[in-house]
């Protein structure tokens, strides 16, 4: 059985909020995008989604320059160089958007 790939969930709504806020490691508030979580937990519920199906929930406030970053190393390594714990910290931010 070949599985299909499901549409992302979209949620301009909270992409927009992220894009507000500054970025989670300099503070920098010129250039914020939101960043995809790339990793799984499911002790968060943050199932494995694959590439090209991001969730909007599970974003974070990057500068352009962390955001570059992010995508050029480790996933879990970048978040722990900086003392951030990714899943909690979107949790905590998705609820300000729900």
């Amino acid at each position: 059985m070949i599985r299909q790939r499901e549409p992302r969930v979209r949620d301009e709504k909270h992409l927009n909020y992220i894009r507000s806020l500054s970025c989670c490691i300099c503070g920098d508030n010129t250039t914020t995008e939101a960043a995809h979580i790339r990793t799984s937990n499911l002790e968060f519920g943050k199932d494995d989604f694959g590439w090209g199906r991001p969730s909007d929930s599970w974003v974070l406030p990057l500068c352009g320059s962390h955001h570059r970053l992010q995508h050029t190393m480790n996933e879990m390594e970048f978040w722990h160089l900086h003392g951030i714990d990714p899943f909690m910290l979107a949790m905590t931010l998705r609820m300000e958007t729900l």
